[in-house]
Order: structure tokens, then C-alpha cells, then sequence
């Protein structure tokens, strides 16, 4: 007889691995739907909720409201992609970027992406009851429920509107909002509170112009609606000029909050970053590739701005 050396076989040893492998598989689809595979989408949401939160004359926020924020931030996302995909299950497969979608490509029906676009609201929804401080709860759920129409209806724009990345704006001005109104109980936030939103509409609809250049082609042959299409040959100067005023926009709100020094480096540095990105959209024949790349960029840059309002609220602080 052999001897007994207390080891496995090798097939028995590598099942945990082979099933964990398989249930990656099967939650990818779902992930994808979600948009949680593709992060850049979910930070760029997030970040204008950090920029409200860190102008907040009460500045730091609380690490439970922060959390809270960053969980109804993820909801309202994925229920915004999935409603994307819903609407656009029968365009996606004809459009490069997006045919192999989890809708698009028949990896997941339309029932399971219901289900999942419930499931989601009903996260959003729970932030809200039991997230969110009690003496905001109402103005918060006001706000949350004026955020499920733009943002269900937004991917129906393309359709009927020829600038819907303004439609997908508003849906963004309620990351700004929502927190201030939960740290605060009121949206009586003054020209920092309304400067941050008009810097994040504008921040949003430029940026997401640029996302659409990459669907020119398919857009105009499906007749499908977009800033891109309507502005034309004038859309990299219409998106410099929204990031020329979004950054005024953030420098005056975090003047008037206080700010200190680090904030202004790191500006500085963002408004470089911004300049960079609006100069190279001029570049002619840019491949699809490229307006990706400015989107990503356009995370590091929303992401920059967030730590100087960090690090310079905490300077402030100190002095």
C-alpha cells in the first residue's frame, strides 16, 4: 500500500480556488451592470459629494456621514446605470463601446435587471431612513426622491433632447445637495453651497461631452442625441470654458469657507490639469481611446481638488 502523507489530491486541494473562480463568473455580468468593474464611473459621482461636504462651515464631516454618503452615492449610481442599460438594450449592440454589455450581449434579461434597478432604489432608500441624521431625514428624502426621475429618465434624452449630458448634470448637482442638506438640515447654504453646485453641472457637462465624442459615429448613424453631435466642431471649446469655470467656481466657495494654502497648490495644479486636457481635444483625428483617457483624467483631477479642500479646511484649522 501506498503510504499516507496526510496530503490531498490535487483536485480535491484546487475545488475552494475552481468554485470561487466560477462565483467570479457568475457575479461578473452583475458587476458589470453596476458599473462596479469600471470605477472611474462611481468616483466621479462621489468626489463633488466630498467637495459639498468638506465646504461645509461645520467642516470635517462625520466618518459615519461620509460612509452613509459614499453607500447612497453607490446606489443612485448603479440604479442610474442600470436604467442606461435598460433603455439602451436595443442600441448598445449596434454602438462599438458598449455591445458587449451585459444586456447588450444576453448575458443578463431584462427581469434581472429590474430586479436589480428595485434592489438599488431600495438601498438609496434605506441611506436616507436609517443613514442619515434624523433632523435632516425629511429635506433628504425630498431630495432623494426629486433624484429618481432625472436620473431614471436621463438615458431617455438622447432620444427627444439634443443636449441630454445636461439632463445627466442635474442628476450630479444632488451629490452636492443631498450632503449638505444632511449635514446641515438646510440647503440655506449661501454662495458655497450654490457655487459648488454650478461647478459640478458644468464639471459634469463638459466631461461628459467629451465621453460622447467617442460615439460620434455610431450616434449620428443611429440619429441618437448628444452634446457632442449638437455642438460640433465648437465642443472642445465649450468643455474648456466649463472647466475654466468650474475651477473659479470651487476657488470662490473655498475662499469664502477659508481654505487654507494647500487647497490653493493643489488648485493650481487642477487648473493646469484642466488646461492640458481642454488644449488636447483640439488635436485633430483624437482615436476613441483618447476621450476615455480625458475621462479617467478627469477622476484625478475631481480627486485633487477634493484632497486640497481636505488638507486645507484641516490647515485652517490649525492656524
Amino acid at each position: 500500500m501506498p503510504a499516507n502523507t496526510g496530503r490531498q489530491p490535487h483536485s480535491v486541494a484546487a475545488t475552494p480556488k475552481a468554485h470561487r473562480a466560477t462565483a467570479l463568473q457568475a457575479l461578473q455580468p452583475w458587476l458589470a451592470l453596476l458599473r462596479w468593474d469600471k470605477p472611474s464611473g462611481r468616483l466621479i459621482l462621489l468626489i463633488p459629494a466630498g467637495w459639498s461636504l468638506w465646504l461645509l462651515p461645520t467642516s470635517p464631516p462625520a466618518a459615519s456621514l461620509v460612509g452613509w454618503i459614499v453607500l447612497g452615492g453607490l446606489a443612485v449610481s448603479g440604479a442610474g446605470c442600470v436604467a442606461n442599460d435598460l433603455w439602451d438594450r436595443r442600441i448598445d449592440p449596434l454602438v462599438e463601446r458598449t455591445r458587449t454589455r451585459p444586456l447588450a450581449s444576453g448575458r443578463l434579461g431584462v427581469p434581472a435587471a429590474l430586479g436589480l434597478l428595485v434592489i438599488c432604489l431600495l438601498a438609496a432608500l434605506a441611506v436616507v431612513l436609517w443613514g442619515l441624521p434624523a433632523a435632516s431625514r425629511g429635506l433628504c428624502l425630498l431630495l432623494a426622491c426629486a433624484t429618481v426621475p432625472p436620473v431614471l429618465l436621463y438615458p431617455s434624452a438622447k432620444r427627444w433632447f439634443a443636449y441630454p449630458q445636461a439632463v445627466l448634470a442635474l442628476c450630479w448637482g444632488f451629490a452636492v445637495l443631498i450632503p449638505w442638506a444632511a449635514a446641515t438640515g438646510t440647503l440655506a447654504g449661501g454662495w458655497p453651497l450654490a457655487a459648488t453646485w454650478l461647478a459640478t453641472l458644468l464639471w459634469t457637462f463638459g466631461f461628459d461631452t467629451v465621453y460622447a465624442m467617442a460615439d460620434r459615429p455610431d450616434d449620428a448613424a443611429l440619429g441618437v442625441r448628444s452634446s457632442a453631435l449638437s455642438l460640433g466642431r465648437h465642443a472642445p471649446t465649450a468643455v474648456g470654458l466649463c472647466y475654466v469655470a468650474t475651477a473659479l467656481l470651487l476657488a470662490s466657495a473655498a475662499a469664502l469657507a477659508g481654505a487654507g494654502w494647500p487647497f490653493w497648490l493643489l488648485w493650481l495644479v487642477a487648473g493646469g490639469g484642466w488646461l492640458r486636457e481642454a488644449l488636447l481635444l483640439r488635436r485633430p483625428n483624437l482615436p476613441r481611446s483618447a476621450y476615455g483617457l480625458h475621462f479617467r483624467h478627469q477622476v484625478l483631477i475631481g480627486a485633487l481638488l477634493l484632497l486640497g479642500l481636505v488638507l486645507g479646511r484641516a490647515a485652517a484649522g490649525l492656524s
